[in-house]
């Protein structure tokens, strides 16, 4: 990540961590703390059909999936719609919601919660529980620190397990 001055950053693609997600990877942008808390930002890319976040909303911060390619289900509230290629789907504060990869593509995300909260840490988690190094109870004990807050939504779980079933 590159500096320029005391407001812009620029970075660059090649030098952006990438961590493992169940579905695929996250390639971490730009958090908080690099923006003077105007936001975060990563780069989500899924697997045909995968899964990305579960259901969760977040207290303070409103949420921005911009479809670069591919389609992708999003939870909003009690409804899943789907997103193509150039859609942008923004989520307010506290109103619940998830991402997938739609079941007959891949998925390519950018994502930005805004105003900024500090979650490279997050990911880095994630990416450790996945690997069997860390627990699903430290992550819900750190569900504050992050903002967000998971929860269970019956109109996601028939989605996606109506997206199971259309997989070859």
């Amino acid at each position: 990540m590159t500096l320029i001055g005391p407001e812009a950053v620029v970075v660059r693609g090649d030098e952006a961590e990438t961590v493992g997600m169940l579905g695929g990877k996250g390639r971490l942008l730009a958090d908080s703390s690099a923006t003077g808390g105007a936001l975060s930002t990563l780069r989500v890319t899924l697997g045909r059909g995968k899964d990305g976040a579960t259901p969760h909303y977040h207290g303070g911060s409103s949420e921005l999936f911009f479809v670069v390619d591919g389609s992708a289900q999003v939870l909003v509230g009690n409804e899943v719609v789907t997103a193509r290629s150039g859609d942008l789907v923004v989520v307010p504060p506290h109103l619940p919601h998830a991402f997938a990869a739609a079941p007959d593509s891949g998925a390519d995300l950018l994502i930005v919660i805004t105003p900024g909260v500090e979650r490279f840490d997050y990911f880095r988690l994630l990416e450790r529980i996945h690997a069997g190094e860390a627990t699903v109870e430290e992550l819900l004990a750190k569900q504050d620190l992050f903002d967000n807050h998971f929860l269970e939504s019956p109109s996601w779980r028939d989605a996606r397990e109506d997206a199971a079933r259309s997989q070859p």
